[in-house]
């Protein structure tokens, strides 16, 4: 019998095991996020339950607090003078990553005797991609370069384009098992008013925090001002359906633009996050369920290589038509196969919406999540590696 500990002993436990996670992979030269992963999965439920599922599953809010900095940190990459250098390729190459691995997953379930209906929910969810590891790969590196600075932005359109992916794909198969027309409706009109209002809200935000800094000039009083608007943020978007990790990347990208002073809040808001990043992927980690991999069977091989091809295809389409770098058109596909927290709340919602799917979808997204989730870092190392955006040393 494991003797069970209260939740500070749980935290400091899984921060000890993160450090050690990520020592032992430097040895073997793979990203941290990857070990703090798999001794996730060791110490969780699934393996030697040193941390029992109740206690996991009471520390869902760190993984709410480490995405809302997460996306507050891609949000930031939104300089306007940087944009106005790198152009349009990056929205570009978000829809047709997104879209174009909407599409693979759906020709291939499909073309193998898979219902329509099934094919579209499924394949919309293959849209989506979890900012969150590879901004940490990008950091451990200090990877810089044509790919990596695409690769941002990217990423946080991709949240976006996933959520419309996902909106028009769910509303058609609905309306091909259900005969009411102002549910089809209202299935379209959803994600306008997730990312509308993510928009207007995150840069209501932006514009409040550039205030405030105005207001507080010492380094403490920032940091308590930018943190408090995250919470703010994340909390609000829960309440009123919007998108929190959208609102929390434009409430960065507004703020970037109207605070001369935007780095040295940066700079103290990326000192505090290192144990939370950790403690979100060792958690991640314990949620997965390895056990379930052996059920999904054909369709769920099926889903995770066709997403990646997808994505690989429709990035480098993407880069082509906007004339980017060979480098970008030949590794950017590689950096966008991890996958978690918006394809699982996608997965959620497919539950509800179409019932009859609901359950076989979301054990393959969970499947695609546990194998997306430990092979993406590393595959995002190597391309950027490859990219020559990686110092060897």
């Amino acid at each position: 019998m494991i003797m069970e500990f209260n939740t500070l002993t749980y935290l400091a436990i899984c921060i000890f095991a993160g450090l050690a996670a990520g020592k032992l992979v430097k040895q073997v030269r793979l990203p941290n996020v990857t070990g703090y992963l798999i001794i996730g999965i060791l110490i969780g439920p699934c393996c030697l339950k040193l941390v029992p599922r109740g206690v996991v599953d009471s520390f869902d809010i760190i993984s709410e607090m480490a995405l809302g900095f997460i996306a507050f940190s891609i949000g930031g990459e939104f300089k306007l003078d940087y944009l106005k250098k790198i152009g349009k390729s990056p929205i570009i190459i978000a829809i047709f990553e997104s879209f174009t691995a909407v599409l693979f997953v759906d020709a291939a379930l499909i073309a193998t005797g898979h219902s329509a209906p099934f094919s579209l929910c499924l394949g919309a969810i293959a849209a989506a991609t979890a900012p969150a590891a590879t901004l940490m790969v990008v950091r451990q590196y200090k990877a810089d370069g044509p790919v990596t600075r695409t690769l941002l932005p990217v990423v946080a359109i991709d949240d976006a384009t996933a959520l419309m992916a996902f909106g028009i794909s769910v509303a058609v198969a609905k309306g091909m098992t259900s005969s009411g027309g102002s549910s089809l409706l209202a299935m379209l009109l959803d994600p306008v008013y997730e990312i509308g209002g993510a928009f207007i809200f995150g840069g209501i935000l932006g514009i409040g925090l550039a205030f405030l800094t105005r207001i507080f000039h010492s380094r403490s009083n920032r940091l308590s001002g930018s943190i408090a608007f995250i919470f703010l943020c994340q909390g609000v978007c829960d309440l009123t359906g919007f998108s929190s990790l959208l609102a929390c990347m434009v409430m960065s990208a507004v703020f970037v633009n109207l605070c001369n002073d935007y780095d040295k809040v940066f700079e103290q808001v990326d000192r505090i996050t290192p144990p939370l990043f950790m403690l979100f992927f060792l958690v991640s980690g314990a949620n997965l369920d390895i056990y379930i991999i052996p059920t999904v069977g054909v369709v769920g091989i099926i889903y995770v290589v066709f997403r990646v091809i997808g994505k690989i295809v429709g990035s480098s389409i993407g880069s082509s038509l906007s004339k980017t770098e060979p480098t970008v058109r030949r590794w950017l596909g590689f950096t966008l196969i991890p996958q978690a927290g918006v394809a699982i709340g996608l997965s959620s919602i497919a539950m509800q919406v179409v019932p009859a799917y609901g359950e076989q979808i979301r054990a393959i997204i969970l499947c695609g999540t546990v194998i997306y989730e430990l092979t993406g870092p590393v595959i995002t190392k190597l391309a950027l590696t490859k990219a020559g955006e990686i110092k060897a040393s």
